[in-house]
């Protein structure tokens, strides 16, 4: 990243990191350049990856989410003799830079820093650092130990008094519930979804805000829809308050979760969650005969097989509308290019920036036939 943040630095002019643990933690890489500077160069990005398609697309200005807004952490941990180090990997380097302030993180992040230290000395061997997912929801903290120490009797049960403790809501230890003291919710529309330990989830409720209204705008009218790669049903669910919705994942715990949401919600149409690794088996356009309008929002690395199959010409597609949704504008500009090869006209890219001071970017377009 070194070379990247010069070339920036010469574009833009440098600014001085308002991060303290700037040039030592690796989570942020960019923080000498501004982040309306940085939007620009996101942007550009973009708007290179498509012109690397042959495509020349309108890009509107990026959204960014604030400061303090991110609502998941994986942190590093890991004892010494004398004390616990908690905090995330170094820049280009593997080992761990303690962390005092972060400019990403929600507050109840921050301020469960020492709570998460004492369990770190519960649940990391002198020989090696270990992971402790953080996320707050609704109720409190979901928080996931992962190459913990292996559970016996003893560490149960001080990790369920670590958890009374500290007031979390659900503790899991290496995949295992050792500690669900209230359900770890997430609203999403009209429901209220409590997602497995660690589920993926947008990174900002301010990112995942935008991008619903990107998708629920271009879904307009729709009266059935297919989210695919619909994770706990972050578009789904609000869609499902106007429209029938057939959504599918590849994670069963994800549909499950998804399903029970929908399940006890009011306000909500015919929520189809199924499960189906999309990657192996993209839904076949035939399968899509009556839908409305299609949502995809892939894992980086795109939808292609998914892609191919709505771009094939199928008299039974009824679908008008696609929105296309992406973390990676390589993969991104791909999967346009094989809806346009089909047919299909993309609209205006709607870059969404919940991952401040780094490369990343989320992106959403609507393409219509």
């Amino acid at each position: 990243m070194t070379a990247l943040l010069e070339e920036l630095s010469a574009r833009f002019g440098a600014i001085a990191p308002p991060c303290p643990h700037a040039g030592t933690c690796g989570g942020c890489a960019f923080q000498q350049i501004s982040l309306s500077d940085l939007g620009e160069w996101k942007r550009d990005r973009i708007a290179g990856a498509l012109r690397g398609q042959g495509i020349d697309a309108d890009i509107a200005d990026v959204e960014i989410s604030p400061p303090r807004s991110r609502r998941r952490a994986r942190f590093s941990a890991m004892r010494t003799k004398k004390s616990v180090l908690l905090g995330f990997r170094e820049a280009g380097a593997h080992t761990l830079a303690p962390i005092q302030e972060c400019l990403l993180l929600r507050p109840e992040l921050m301020d469960a820093r020492p709570k998460l230290e004492e369990l770190a000395r519960l649940a990391a061997p002198r020989s090696r650092p270990i992971g402790i997912w953080a996320t707050a929801y609704e109720d409190g903290l979901d928080v996931a130990v992962e190459e913990g120490k292996a559970l016996d009797l003893e560490l149960r049960e001080a990790a369920a008094q670590w958890a009374e403790a500290a007031d979390v809501a659900r503790l899991s230890w290496n995949g295992e519930l050792v500690a669900g003291r209230r359900p770890a919710r997430l609203r999403i529309g009209p429901a209220m979804v409590e997602p497995p330990s660690a589920a993926f989830l947008q990174a900002t409720a301010e990112g995942e805000a935008a991008l619903a209204r990107i998708v629920t705008e271009g879904v307009g009218g729709a009266t059935r829809v297919a989210d695919l790669f619909a994770g706990v049903g972050t578009f789904a669910l609000r869609i499902a308050q106007t429209a029938e919705v057939l959504a599918v994942e590849g994670e069963k715990a994800l549909t499950a979760a998804m399903d029970r949401a929908a399940r006890n919600a009011h306000g909500v149409r015919r929520v189809a969650a199924v499960t189906r690794d999309l990657f192996r088996r993209p839904l076949r356009a035939e399968e899509l005969a009556g839908v409305d309008a299609v949502v995809l929002d892939p894992p980086r690395a795109g939808a292609e097989a998914q892609m191919r199959e709505i771009a094939r010409t199928v008299p039974k597609f009824a679908a008008d509308r696609v929105i296309s949704l992406s973390c990676d504008a390589a993969s991104f500009a791909r999967d346009a290019k094989i809806l346009m090869d089909g047919g299909w006209r993309m609209g205006v890219v709607r870059p969404v920036d919940q991952f401040l001071w780094s490369p990343h970017v989320e992106i959403a377009a609507m393409f219509r036939r």
